[in-house]
C-alpha cells in the first residue's frame, strides 16, 4: 500500500509539466504512505505522482506504471489478491512487472466494460489511470473502501485526486472522498457504481443458510490469500474474537509453509503478533492467551494516558477525521504502529469488518428482528470507510505499515452477508456473533473465542476513554460548548470531548468542505443514528463506548449520579 496523487486537465492548451514541483510538494504531504520511493509521470494533460511502500516486488514494482507501448499509466494504492489468476488470463499482455497491480493495465487494455473488470479484482485499491492515446482517465476505488482516496478541481477546473485529503485540501476547494465501489470515467463524466450486490437487500438473503463448514473454509482462504507478501509481515493482536481469528489461521498457513518447504512466496518462519494497552488492560492479558494458545512470537506494548493525549494533534493530522470513537481508537494504534515498523514489519493482518459483517457491537443485542439487523449491518458496512477503514490504515500507514483486513475480502463478503440475519442475532442468552465463534470451535481458547466484545477503544483500558473526558473538561469551557453550534454549524459537537477534537482538526482541515468528510448524528456504542430508535434508552445515554450498552455489557456505564455495577 501507498499513496497516489494525480491531476488531469483535458483543455487543448493545457501543460501541466508546470506543475510537477507543486505536485510533488503536495504529494510530500502523504509521503509517510510511502517511504521507499517516489515516482513521477508528467505529460501536457496528466500529472501522476507516487509515493511506493514496497511490498509485493519490491525490486521491480515501482510506479507510475507505464505500459510497454507507452499508451497507458497507472497510479495504484492497494493490493490486488487474485493478481497471479488474472496475469494468467492475459497471456498476450505485455507485463513490464511483477507488480500485484499491473494487472489493472493490462484488463482496462483488454476489456472495454470498465464496471465488469473492476468486479473482479479481489483486493483494496485506489488507482488513477492515465490512457495517453485517448486522452482518458480513470478512476476507482475498492468495494468497501479500504484505502482512502479524495477528490476535488482547483480553481482552473482541474480534477486532483489523492490518497489522503491532506494533499490537495489547500488547493481544492470542493475537496470529498471519492465513493467506496465506485469508478469515474473522463470519456463519459459519469460515477459509476460497480460493486452491486444482492444482498444489499434484505430480502434476498431470507431462508439462506450457511453451513459453519462454509463460513469458515470462506474465511480461511480469505486470510491466505491475503498473507501475500514479499517482505516481513505480522499480525494485531488485541484479544478480542475478530483479531485472534485472523491471527489463529495465519498462523496455522504460516506453520504450513514451513512444514511444505514451499519458496513459491517470501514467509517468514515465525509470525509475530502485536497489541498495545495502558498498564493492566483487558486486551493484553487476553492477547497474551491468544498468543500463547497459537504460537505467535507476541509483543504486548502499554502506553500510558499522558502519552496517548500528547499523540492527539498528530493522530489527527494523520486520520483527518474529528469523530470521537475514531480518535478515541486511532490514538492506541497510531502509537502500535510505530512500534511495528521500529520493528522491521511493514504489513500487518487486522480483524477490522467483523462486528459490521455480524453484527458484533453490543447495540445489535437490541434490533427488534432480522430485517433491521441486517439492514443496520449494511449500513454499517456501507459508511465502513469513514470509521474503522479510516481508522486502520490512516494511523498504520502514518508509520509506513499497511494494515490488511480478511473479513472485508470480497469473496468472504458474499459468503458471510447472504446469510439469513436470523443466524447472526444476539440477544436473549445468545452472544454476540455466535454463528462466528461457533463455526472456529476448538480454534481457540474458550475463554477468546467466547470473550464479550469490546470496542479497541474500551479494550485498551477503560481508563482511556475516562481519561479522554477529563481532560476535555479542563480543556473546553462550558460557554465555549453552549455556543458550538454558531462556531461549527455543520455537525456541531454536543459534548467537550468532541468539540476538543473539532478544534485540533480545524488547525489542519479548515473550511465547510473539510468539515462535510466527517458524518455526523447521534450513535450508541458505534450504531448509525437510524440503531437510536431500537431502545427508548439509547435517546438519551448516546455515547460511542460499548459501555453505554447498559444490561449487555459487563462493565456497563451507570447512569448519572449512580456508581458503575456490572450487568447480570
Amino acid at each position: 500500500m501507498c499513496s497516489i496523487l494525480a491531476a488531469f486537465d483535458l483543455r487543448p492548451d493545457a501543460d501541466l509539466h508546470v506543475l510537477r514541483p507543486l505536485a510533488l510538494a503536495m504529494s510530500a504531504r502523504q509521503r509517510h504512505r510511502g517511504p521507499d520511493w517516489s515516482g513521477v509521470h508528467a505529460d501536457d494533460a496528466a500529472l501522476l505522482v507516487h509515493e511506493r511502500l514496497a511490498i509485493v516486488d519490491p525490486v521491480g514494482g515501482a510506479q507510475p506504471i507505464v505500459s510497454q507501448d507507452g499508451r497507458v499509466v497507472l497510479a495504484v494504492n492497494g493490493e490486488i489478491y487474485n493478481h497471479r489468476e488474472l496475469r494468467a488470463s492475459m497471456p498476450d499482455y505485455a507485463f513490464t512487472t511483477g507488480s500485484d497491480c499491473e494487472p489493472i493495465s493490462a484488463l482496462y487494455t483488454h476489456e472495454a466494460d470498465i464496471g465488469a473488470w473492476l468486479d473482479r479484482l479481489n483486493g483494496i485499491f485506489a488507482f488513477a489511470l492515465w490512457d495517453r492515446e485517448a486522452r482518458r482517465f480513470v478512476i476507482a476505488r475498492d468495494p468497501i473502501g479500504v484505502c482512502p482516496l479524495y477528490w476535488g478541481h482547483d480553481a482552473d477546473g482541474r480534477v486532483w485526486v489523492a490518497s489522503e485529503m491532506k494533499a490537495i485540501a489547500r488547493n481544492c476547494p470542493d475537496v470529498g472522498p471519492f465513493p467506496p465501489g465506485h469508478w469515474y470515467d473522463s470519456a463519459t463524466g459519469q460515477l459509476r457504481r460497480y460493486h452491486v450486490r444482492d444482498w444489499r437487500r434484505f430480502e434476498a438473503t431470507e431462508g439462506v443458510q450457511v453451513s459453519k463448514a462454509e463460513l469458515r473454509d470462506a474465511f480461511e482462504r480469505a486470510v491466505h490469500r491475503q498473507m501475500m507478501s514479499d517482505v516481513p509481515y505480522g499480525v494485531l493482536l488485541s484479544g478480542g474474537l475478530d483479531s485472534s481469528l485472523v491471527a489463529a489461521v495465519a498462523a496455522r498457513y504460516a506453520r504450513r509453509r514451513i512444514e511444505d518447504d514451499d519458496q513459491s512466496e517470501a514467509w517468514w518462519p515465525r509470525l509475530h503478533s502485536f497489541a498495545i494497552g495502558l498498564e493492566g488492560s483487558p486486551d493484553l492479558a487476553a492477547a497474551q492467551i491468544a498468543a500463547d494458545a497459537i504460537g505467535t512470537v507476541h509483543h504486548g506494548f502499554t502506553y500510558t494516558v499522558e502519552e496517548g493525549i500528547d499523540a492527539l494533534p498528530e493522530v489527527i493530522r494523520h486520520i483527518e477525521t474529528y469523530d470521537v470513537t475514531t480518535i478515541r481508537a486511532s490514538t492506541p494504534m497510531f502509537l502500535l504502529a510505530r512500534r511495528i515498523r521500529a520493528m522491521g514489519i511493514k504489513m500487518v493482518l487486522s480483524g477490522e469488518g467483523s462486528d459490521e459483517i455480524f453484527g458484533g457491537y453490543l447495540y445489535f443485542h437490541k434490533a427488534p428482528n432480522a430485517r433491521e439487523f441486517h439492514e443496520e449491518t449494511v449500513r454499517k458496512l456501507e459508511a465502513l470507510h469513514q470509521f474503522d477503514c479510516l481508522r486502520a490504515n490512516k494511523s498504520m500507514m502514518a508509520w509506513g505499515v499497511e494494515a490488511r483486513v480478511p473479513f472485508l475480502d470480497t469473496e468472504f463478503l458474499d459468503v458471510a452477508m447472504h446469510m439469513d440475519a436470523t443466524a447472526k442475532m444476539a440477544g436473549k442468552g445468545r452472544i454476540e456473533k455466535a454463528v462466528l465463534r461457533e463455526a472456529f470451535e476448538g480454534a481457540l481458547p474458550d475463554s477468546i473465542l467466547w470473550r464479550q466484545k469490546e470496542q479497541f477503544s474500551d479494550g485498551v483500558g477503560y481508563g482511556w476513554i475516562d481519561s479522554l473526558k477529563a481532560h476535555a473538561d479542563a480543556q473546553v469551557t462550558d460557554a465555549a460548548l453552549a455556543t458550538a453550534e454558531f462556531r461549527y454549524p455543520i455537525n456541531p459537537p454536543q459534548a467537550k470531548e468532541a468539540y476538543l477534537y473539532r478544534t485540533l482538526f480545524e488547525r489542519w482541515y479548515p473550511g465547510e468542505a473539510c468539515a462535510r468528510t466527517v458524518p455526523g448524528g447521534k450513535s450508541i456504542a458505534c450504531s448509525t443514528p437510524a440503531a437510536i430508535a431500537w431502545d427508548a434508552a439509547f435517546a438519551n445515554a448516546a455515547d460511542p463506548s460499548g459501555r453505554a450498552v447498559a444490561g449487555v455489557h459487563e462493565a456497563a456505564l451507570a447512569p448519572a449520579g449512580e456508581t458503575r455495577v456490572t450487568a447480570a
